[in-house]
């Protein structure tokens, strides 16, 4: 692990979210899967500190694995669990989300909520579908597009960051061709978006550099703030769930 994601972990860490999104868009996104047994087994990668683990949990009954390779937010997740009288059904996993070492039909669920970019959308598609089992569901949630014509500006700021985007009708498109039926695509509400910058921003105007890889990481999450009120109507975040056509709808 760099310097730099380091910083950029402790730039993040106790922060309500990682990513762009609400309780509400889990549900909604839940609710898009269909009905699930009575407790079910899911895999959440990319928990973070485990937002949407926990509510999974709770609301599910779920015996929920949470994968995440930052230790301090297992270790977070983890108290929040205890704390919820929700230990016994999440169980924490320090790995990554590349090299999974569950048998085929572990799961009846696998969760992705602003994490599959880590290893992109298609590897998603094509590594985590032997996980499920059969009636299962992937969901996850990717950065799209939301214009046809795209500035060059906000083009370039992406593809920097080596997470080139597609609209979400073209990555419904991609599961389909990977063998997935879609459930439902749902796009999260702008507020997903305040409920991870707004916390964010307040961290970053608390923050002084303390070397250059903390001044590196709070340089380009203001980048990524600028861009989002300069550019924020070329793109947002989507959901999609997805079960594989063998399975069925």
């Amino acid at each position: 692990m760099t310097d730099v994601t380091d910083a950029f972990f402790s730039l993040h860490h106790g922060l309500p979210r990682q990513g762009p999104g609400s309780d509400g868009t889990t549900r909604a996104l839940l609710a898009l899967t269909g009905r699930l047994p009575k407790r079910p087994r899911v895999l959440d990668l990319g928990c973070g500190p485990g937002r949407s683990a926990l509510l999974l949990a709770a609301e599910t009954g779920a015996e929920v694995t949470a994968v995440d390779t930052h230790q301090p937010f297992l270790d977070e997740l983890r108290q929040s669990a205890a704390a919820r009288g929700l230990g016994g059904s999440v169980r924490t996993v320090n790995g990554s989300m590349s090299e999974l070492p569950y048998a085929d039909g572990s799961f009846d669920l696998v969760w992705a909520e602003s994490s599959a970019y880590i290893i992109g959308f298609d590897t998603a598609l094509s590594s985590w579908k032997r996980l499920l089992a059969p009636g299962g569901a992937l969901v996850l949630t990717e950065c799209v597009w939301t214009t046809d014509a795209p500035s060059a500006e906000c083009r370039a700021f992406w593809d920097a960051a080596e997470c080139p985007l597609r609209t979400a009708e073209a990555n419904a498109t991609a599961a389909v061709a990977g063998g997935y039926d879609v459930l439902g695509t749902y796009v999260q509400p702008e507020s997903d978006w305040d409920e991870y910058y707004i916390p964010l921003a307040r961290r970053l105007d608390a923050t002084e550099p303390d070397g250059p890889a903390m001044a590196q990481a709070l340089a380009g999450t203001r980048e990524e703030l600028a861009m989002r009120r300069a550019h924020g109507a070329e793109y947002g975040y989507a959901g999609f769930a997805l079960r594989p056509v063998s399975f069925g709808v």
